[in-house]
């Protein structure tokens, strides 16, 4: 044992192991000794025993160890446990060889049950597994970097961006921007002989994927670390494990393929490529792989737990053994050969051609002419950290010696293994090209060319709003925590909660409905027809169309009118909204809270349960009514006759009028109901209104829609869009006369309609994406051949006066300014140069018809507003 080792300790307060402080033990760099208090709470009883324990013969020190240290940690978190036995184990680990079978005295005759050497020594190990795979992820990207470089990759699969709804690999993602760190400034990757290989494209989702399974090995094992012994466990630790020999064959098959590619013709040297090929040959790496991987799935399935952590060791050994292999051939090839004789690398990390190509034939002539080219400002920084550590200063060095001693660098306990991680964190972490900055989960940015059909929108949906009356209103993006609470259902879980900063608790808005009845209130409003466009936040999981942030379009009344024809108008807006966005095919279901109600009376559910089921019923849109009714009975406790009536009930769709008229007929149940007769006569009012309006063909009845939010008293309904995009609901809104109450001691009665403007903006860019958009409005675009900036600005000015919208731009190459006219789609060119100079004209360019004509200076405004047909 080394001397000076640090000490783990065990068994005190908030005292814990990690997988890294199992593995210094295990490796001899650290010391375990038992904290006294702990030491002193326990005991010799007259009620304990024997228990022993085997460690299986094919395991190593390193594993032995590691399982003895997880058995003393066991016994320290049960209750009764004696010191005696502790103490032996604390024995048992200083002694400088272990054997296999050990006897402990002394332990709690009640937990002598508990006490399994097995479930101790799998968690054992996979603590070293965890600290070892661990530690692998950056060296794994690292020499892929380096084999990329030599190879002269195509990286164009390391283009990943993460979407922000949930649907990107994000390990991927980060693999890829770590990648490009490592190749920033390279012009091997991506030249005019790149490479495509599998092994290469492979890199960012196999790499992530070991990210991912190495960080869910962490968190398994952590658990297993500090708790006692529990059954099971060792079933949860295997599914992680076998995930992780799953990753781990599949990086090592990739890393042998890598330097295959790397020994056929990248190392210039043809006599030093022939040695170290037999010398990789030699070790036989894949077959290993292959039976280590095969032996532990077999372990697996028979259910030998130790074994099966065994074999997932010795895979590890494997993979590290083949990785270091891959790591020297690409060291080699990307100009370490200098250090075996051959003098090819050039200077300030750059390389010549014959240096990682095929090596071609070529006299001195044209050797003297060997284009230079250089490798990514990451690979140069991690090949001179490899330099320093492996030459020592030196000027040659023996092939052997140097496979030896990458062997050793990427050890974990080799003496230079932490320089090289602090390396590599260095490396990705502080090179100038950083990673982009990650958005939070479930945001977006928009480019140029989304924001003007975003602009679009919006300027259709404000004209609608200010048709029908309404005027702006703006509320903070958040409000005190009480007043959104308990307004929204079951969805009330996902609003957003900020800290508390000044004494107040606050959340996110979760919708628009909610601040504008409070504002209502608070100013003791009785009537009002509000419009607003805002954004709203939700703590949901993103996926295709759905997101954390997102805009809302609302159009609210609050008063007193006559019946119906608020909810009227809103419908009306709605259409109106939708046919003018010209977004395609669409319906409007709608239902009315109060015959919904009604409904689930009819069918017996318990008054108390009316809002849970009505959330139920809300997920018929998704799922079958299969699944609606098993959570319907087994979670929400209706019985099964309840459920099935329901179903009855809830199958009803279609045409407005006639679907209520089936509803009134006599003998129908509804009219038995007070509340579901009321409905049925309201509707009646609505669907008349909607007749004579020219609107209700796309409106469809439907008993179905039940939107879950708890505010609804009346009319409710629901935009789907029928077209080809699935963005699922677009709009929705109703009656919700109580709301306003529940903030003031009025009651004001209100309606709305909520546009899910973010999903028609999907549907619009969907279906521009084969026309033209243009992104900015620029109407003329003033080009300056030379380089006079104040003329651009006296010219452009008399154009912004007359309020035209113009661009500058100085450049001495015509062409320079027709690119950039007809790149951003701009129509006209105010063409000035020497020429027109003296003349006292400007050349007026019509970009798309391609014709020129010479206007007079002081006549360049009225004939461009002329063209434009823009009123003098």
């Amino acid at each position: 044992m080394a001397a000076g080792r640090r000490t783990v300790t065990l068994g005190g307060k908030g005292s814990s192991l990690t997988s890294s402080s199992v593995f210094d033990v295990a490796s001899g760099l650290a010391r375990i000794t038992i904290d006294s208090s702990a030491l002193s709470r326990r005991s010799s009883t007259s009620t304990s025993s024997a228990v022993s324990f085997t460690i299986p013969d094919y395991f190593t020190a390193k594993e032995a160890r590691a399982s003895v240290i997880l058995l003393l940690n066991k016994l320290l978190l049960s209750s009764s446990s004696s010191a005696f036995a502790c103490a032996h184990l604390v024995e048992i680990l200083e002694s400088n060889a272990l054997g296999l079978d050990y006897i402990l005295d002394n332990v709690a005759s009640d937990e002598l049950a508990m006490v399994d050497y097995s479930v101790a020594a799998i968690a054992g190990v996979s603590a070293i597994l965890d600290h070892r795979s661990s530690t692998l992820v950056p060296i794994v990207d690292a020499v892929a970097a380096l084999s990329c470089e030599a190879l002269r990759a195509d990286v164009s699969p390391f283009s990943l961006m993460d979407s922000g709804d949930g649907s990107t690999a994000k390990d991927a993602v980060a693999v890829a921007a770590d990648f490009k760190v490592f190749f920033n400034g390279s012009k091997l990757v991506n030249s005019e002989k790149k490479l495509s290989h599998s092994s290469m494209a492979e890199i960012p989702s196999l790499h992530g994927d070991f990210r991912d399974v190495s960080r869910s090995l962490h968190s398994k094992t952590r658990v297993q670390l500090n708790s006692g012994f529990g059954a099971g466990s060792a079933k949860v630790l295997s599914m992680s494990l076998g995930n992780l020999a799953s990753s781990l064959s599949y990086l090592g098959i990739n890393s042998i393929l890598r330097t295959e590619l790397l020994l056929s013709g990248s190392i210039p040297d043809v006599e030093l490529c022939s040695r170290l090929s037999e010398m990789v040959a030699a070790k036989c790496l894949r077959p290993a792989l292959e039976e280590l991987y095969a032996s532990s799935q077999a372990a697996r399935l028979q259910e030998d737990y130790l074994l099966f952590v065994h074999k997932i060791y010795e895979l590890l050994d494997v993979v590290r053994d083949i990785v270091s292999w891959e790591a020297t051939a690409a060291f080699i090839s990307l100009g370490g050969s200098e250090i075996f004789g051959d003098r090819s690398q050039g200077d300030n990390g750059s390389l010549s051609e014959s240096s990682i190509g095929d090596n071609p034939k070529a006299d001195k002539k044209s050797e003297k002419k060997k284009k230079k080219v250089v490798m990514g400002k990451g690979t140069i920084a991690l090949m001179q950290f490899i330099k320093d550590r492996l030459l020592g200063g030196a000027s040659k060095y023996d092939l052997e010696k140097c496979a030896q001693d990458f062997q050793s660098l990427l050890d974990p306990e080799g003496p230079c293994f932490d320089d090289l991680l602090a390396k590599l964190k260095e490396i990705v972490e502080t090179n100038e090209s950083r990673r982009l900055p990650k958005l939070p989960k479930g945001t977006r940015d928009f480019a140029k060319e989304q924001m003007a059909v975003r602009e679009k929108a919006f300027s259709i949906i404000t004209e609608v709003f200010k048709r029908h009356g309404a005027t702006a209103l703006d509320t903070p993006v958040f409000e005190m925590r009480e007043t959104l609470m308990g307004k929204y259902g079951e969805d009330s879980k996902l609003i957003y909660d900020l800290a508390d900063q000044g004494g107040e608790l606050c959340s996110l808005r979760y919708d628009l409905t909610v601040p504008f009845a409070r504002y209502v209130a608070m100013n003791g409003l009785t009537s009002f027809k509000r419009y607003q466009i805002a954004k709203v936040y939700r703590r949901d999981n993103p996926s295709k169309g759905r997101y954390r942030e997102f805009y809302q379009c609302d159009f609210d009344f609050a008063g007193q009118f006559e019946k119906m024809l608020p909810d009227f108008e809103v419908i009306k807006i709605l259409t109106e909204l939708l046919d003018e966005l010209a977004i395609g095919d669409y319906e409007v279901k709608l239902n009315h809270r109060k015959l919904l109600d009604g409904m689930l009376a009819i069918c017996g559910v318990p008054q108390e349960k009316f809002r849970t089921i009505c959330s139920s019923i809300d997920k018929l849109d998704k799922q079958t009514f299969e699944q609606v009714k098993k959570e319907m009975v087994e979670e929400k406790g209706l019985t099964e006759e309840t459920a099935n009536k329901i179903g009855t009930f809830v199958e009803n769709r279609g045409s407005p009028m006639e679907l209520l008229s089936k509803l009134k007929q006599e003998g129908s149940e509804f009219l038995s109901n007070s509340e579901a007769e009321i409905a049925l006569n309201e509707l009646e009012i609505l669907f008349k209104s909607l007749l004579k309006s020219k609107c209700i063909n796309k409106v469809v009845f439907d008993l179905s829609l039940a939107r879950g939010l708890d505010y609804y008293t009346g009319v409710i309904f629901e935009t789907v869009f029928k077209g080809g995009a699935q963005v699922g609901s677009i709009a929705a809104g109703g009656r919700y006369d109580n709301l306003i109450g529940m903030f003031g001691t009025k009651q004001v009665s209100a309606v709305g309609v909520s546009l899910g403007i973010e999903r028609v903006f999907a549907i619009m860019e969907q279906l521009q994406n084969d026309q033209e958009i243009r992104a900015t409005e620029t109407q003329v675009l003033v080009s300056i051949l030379g380089d006079d900036i104040s003329l651009g600005a006296e010219l452009a000015s008399e154009l912004w006066d007359a309020k035209l919208k113009a661009e500058v731009m100085v450049n001495k190459r015509v062409i320079k300014h027709i690119d950039r006219a007809r790149g951003s789609k701009i129509p006209y060119m105010a063409i000035v140069g020497d020429q027109e100079l003296s003349k006292g004209v400007v050349k007026l360019k019509d970009v798309t018809a391609t014709t020129e004509d010479e206007v007079p200076r002081i006549e360049l405004v009225a004939e461009l507003q002329r063209r434009l047909n823009i009123s003098l």
